[in-house]
């Protein structure tokens, strides 16, 4: 039986990619050794190409597996996702030890690009983006509670620092019906939590339907029998609307959580990321969210240092941040990626300067969920648990404030009944470094 070493890196949407494609080789009689490198005939390095850290991560786990090759520990190496995507002739070039470089394209040919390099083919293939399909089945990395639930592929916003829209392509939404369906064989799977990810949420059905179609799919993911909770990560504050907010107020399985990147406070620095909008307009999207979504939490990224940020910028974001109080919060230094506009932008900030800033933030954002964590002492809070520790007779579990893989967890005590994907209530009772410290309270067990 072939045997196959997957090395999968990057974002939510890359994970489903990759457990894209190991369903395929399973259905095609392969055997997936995950993590497990050494004796593969074949190791996928599916890699990310976003960021600086993110491409010198694939490039060291490519040279990695080329150097197991050499070793004669593993057969052969399959370079795909987005660096694949992005750098396809210098991967190519500088790496020849690499057996086949294949685009996003042809991830739905994996079986048939494997077996040619186990035949001794060497496979370069970079099909159009629009032949990649974004459904089918897949075999899941996460635990077996909760799922990424893929909505939509691309990017058609062109914010100018961003290169996502030329390596994955524009916005595709899938339809309702074929998102269902995936949902209902998941949840049939035993999965309770579905994350739903795009790169724009918000945007969902405009490409299909012309006009944005999330609270509908919203609605009819609530109907979907055995799935307890619905998260929204990575939507865009102008796509916002009323109904999609009455709906998350709305409907009980969708968590009082949104993932909502805002990226700068400043007018100047949102326009020149293209991003749309102003502060003003953000304040009143927030304003609206938390006054009609009771408990919501909110979690943002920003980025410091973009060409044109002087000190006056940077002080209005952190005004900014000091003011909303968001529940959830990172912070990234600018990272000028090749072939964008911002590469090129005159008032190019010093990447200590911008590291500097984003320091300042991250201490800023620390003291506040510090806060955050004491005033939750004493609420009670409904909890997903993630799995037992015997070792400390406790369970760890997430409130719905916590996305799986991204934020904190409630460690808590009480009946040894409880598994994977069960939602108890929780009461807190203190705080351990990052993490809520709470018991079960056993009568409101769901």
């Amino acid at each position: 039986m072939t045997k196959i070493g997957f090395v999968c890196l990057g974002c939510p949407k890359n994970q489903v990619n990759a457990e894209r494609m190991m369903a395929d080789l399973l259905a095609a009689g392969m055997k997936l050794e995950e993590n497990v490198y050494c004796g593969a005939d074949a190791v996928i390095v599916n890699t990310c190409g976003f960021i600086d850290d993110a491409k010198k991560e694939a490039i060291d786990s490519i040279l990695d597996m080329v150097q197991l090759k050499s070793e004669g520990l593993v057969g052969k190496v399959i370079v795909t996702g987005c660096l694949a995507q992005r750098y396809r002739d210098e991967i190519v070039t500088e790496i020849p030890e690499v057996d086949a470089v294949l685009g996003l394209g042809a991830n739905d040919d994996i079986v048939r690009h494997v077996r040619a390099i186990l035949g001794d083919q060497r496979v370069a293939a970079y099909p159009a983006l629009d032949c990649l399909s974004l459904g089918g089945p897949r075999q899941l990395t996460s635990p077996g509670h909760w799922a990424y639930l893929l909505v939509a592929d691309g990017c058609s916003n062109r914010c100018t620092y961003c290169k996502i829209p030329d390596i994955r392509g524009s916005f595709r939404s899938r339809t309702i019906e074929d998102i269902l369906s995936e949902a209902e064989t998941l949840a049939a799977q035993g999965v309770r939590e579905l994350v739903l990810i795009a790169q724009d949420v918000t945007c969902y059905g405009l490409d299909l339907y012309s006009q944005r179609r999330l609270p509908d799919l919203l609605r009819a993911l609530c109907r979907v029998e055995g799935i307890r909770w619905i998260r929204l990560l990575y939507c865009y504050p102008d796509e916002i609307s009323d109904e999609l907010i009455d709906v998350i107020a709305a409907e009980k399985k969708v968590v009082k959580y949104l993932d909502l990147p805002l990226q700068h406070a400043d007018d100047r620095v949102l326009k020149a990321m293209g991003r749309r909008g102003t502060q003003a307009e953000i304040r009143n999207v927030l304003t609206k969210l938390r006054e009609k979504i009771q408990g919501i939490a909110i979690r943002t990224t920003f980025i410091t240092g973009f060409p044109g940020e002087d000190e006056q910028a940077f002080e209005a974001l952190s005004k900014f941040v000091d003011e909303q109080r968001f529940e959830r919060m990172g912070v990234f230094a600018f990272s000028p990626q090749e072939g964008t506009p911002a590469y090129g932008m005159p008032g190019q900030v010093d990447p200590e300067t911008a590291q500097r800033r984003a320091e300042i933030l991250t201490q800023q954002q620390a003291d506040i969920a510090e806060q955050q964590q004491r005033e939750a002492v004493g609420r009670v809070l409904a909890v997903m648990v993630e799995a037992y520790a015997p070792y400390t007779d406790s369970y760890l579990g997430r409130g719905a404030a916590d996305a799986p893989e991204i934020d904190g967890f409630v460690t808590f005590t009480g009946a040894l009944t409880l598994q994977a994907g069960d939602i108890a209530m929780v009461e807190i009772v203190g705080l351990r470094e990052d993490s809520l410290l709470g018991r079960l309270t056993y009568e409101e067990v769901e």
